[in-house]
């Protein structure tokens, strides 16, 4: 007896081409580019939404452990602060403590789409989240941790979860990817893409966007949130390269020989024996004032599956620069990617921008113990600036985390093929190629590959 098996292609050929044509679309009849901003305001103005600060002992349901001092939800889901204890051994900053969030649930940042008139629609959310510093801004179709769409809060189901979770559709896309290593300890989210040809029922805080759409919303502060752009890098987008100054092979030897050469530690702690933090009623402080702080809101929103909520927050004490430094060699564009070490990553080090830092927190170095390629980017002639644009961080966990994002492209005297240790230039299309698999690319760079994909802005 033979059992007959049914062979199937290992790739869609046809996506990244069909991607392409979405990208190339500008205007959509299903949404006008001219009419989204008043879509969004309408939105924002339909529903009723606040964030207010409180003291930490008003948080319904969240506490401070006895003995460890954690802060903790009642249910023992969603997320916990705690402490971090880093030795990196290298550096402005060798070794360090910290409150982290240990988030150990997979969430799901999904995004449906569907073809209209030959072009793939990509269906997107009016969501308000507490830490957006202006609240409502566009997010995946889903975008849940699993304790929401398993309905631990006893709300509402979450919106197209079913086309997330069974068998209702193609998918496209589906990738485990970190989260912000800095503050999530080893955080990460299932980054999904679905495609359907069934009729969908559209609710009145989604709307479906062209991929050449959401470029253009790429361009503008504060519009496509954190979790669109993460999804939208993962896309297997086209790109156009004859070749690359290091091969695939190449690529992946250094990458393999940079995650040996670091010894990083990196242990939990309890939050109460955090050192140079202090907590007070309304909020967890570093002495210096500088990095983040803990603090607790009430929120409020009427189309959640929730209407009202309280939780802690990371809030930022500054604005952060990310980018990519970018040059042609041979004719192939080019971008510098930093191997950089965080202390939430499970694998020590992710590639990220060429750049991330919070510039304050190195105002004080001078010389060699500054960033490196750091002031290159603070004093940009802005005719090399390719792309610019001030982006939230997940507005879920931090309140008010914003970094300008940029694209800078280098002159032939800070362009060498041999980089400092630790950076590499790389195509977009081998960073593409990396995104098809975890634990490689971090979100900040996930960021400005969402802005290369969408292709609203040609290196």
């Amino acid at each position: 007896m033979t059992i007959e098996a049914t062979l199937r292609a290992r790739e869609d050929v046809d996506l990244p081409l069909r991607l392409a044509r979405s990208c190339a679309e500008l205007d959509s009849r299903y949404m006008p580019l001219d009419g989204f901003t008043a879509w969004m305001a309408h939105r924002a103005e339909t529903n009723d939404f606040r964030v207010d600060r409180i003291p930490f002992a008003e948080m319904d349901s969240w506490s401070f452990q006895a003995g460890t001092g954690n802060l903790a939800h009642r249910s023992g889901r969603f997320f916990t602060v705690e402490g971090l204890h880093v030795n990196v051994g290298e550096g402005p900053f060798p070794e360090w403590q910290q409150p982290i969030i240990n988030q150990s649930e997979i969430g799901i940042l999904g995004i449906l789409v569907k073809e209209f008139d030959g072009i793939l629609h990509f269906l997107m959310q009016a969501k308000m989240e507490p830490g957006n510093p202006n609240l409502v801004q566009l997010s995946p179709t889903v975008q849940a941790t699993r304790s929401n769409y398993t309905k631990v809060h006893k709300g509402a189901d979450v919106k197209y979860i079913e086309y997330f979770t069974g068998s209702a559709g193609t998918v496209l896309v589906d990738v485990l990817q970190s989260e912000h290593g800095a503050w999530f300890y080893r955080k990460f989210n299932r980054n999904v893409v679905v495609e359907t040809d069934e009729d969908v029922l559209l609710d009145e805080d989604f709307c479906w966007l062209t991929l050449g759409q959401i470029g253009a919303l790429l361009q503008r502060d504060n519009v496509v949130n954190m979790d669109s752009r993460t999804v939208l890098a993962c896309l297997p987008a086209p790109f156009d390269e004859r070749g690359a100054l290091h091969s695939d092979a190449d690529l992946l030897s250094w990458y393999a020989a940079e995650r040996s050469r670091h010894s990083v530690q990196v242990n939990r702690i309890p939050l109460a024996e955090v050192g140079g933090w202090t907590r007070g009623p309304d909020s967890i402080d570093h002495h210096l004032d500088w990095y983040f702080r803990v603090v607790a809101v009430r929120a409020q929103a009427t189309n959640r599956e929730v209407a009202s909520w309280m939780q802690p927050l990371f809030e930022p004490r500054d604005f952060g620069v990310s980018a990519f430094l970018t040059h042609s060699f041979g004719g192939v564009p080019h971008i510098l990617a930093h191997a950089r070490i965080e202390a939430g990553f499970l694998d020590t080090i992710e590639l990220g921008p060429t750049v991330q830092y919070t510039p304050r927190h190195y105002a004080h170095l001078s010389g060699a113990a500054r960033p490196r390629f750091l002031d290159l980017v603070l004093t940009a002639d802005p005719a090399r600036i390719r792309y610019e644009a001030v982006h939230s961080e997940e507005g879920g966990r931090f309140l008010n985390a914003q970094a300008r994002y940029l694209i800078v492209e280098a002159d032939e005297a800070q362009a060498s093929t041999t980089p400092p240790p630790g950076y590499r230039w790389l195509t977009a299309g081998q960073l593409n190629t990396l995104l098809r698999y975890g634990r490689y690319v971090n979100v900040q760079a996930r960021t400005l590959m969402a802005v290369l994909n969408t292709h609203s802005v040609r290196l």
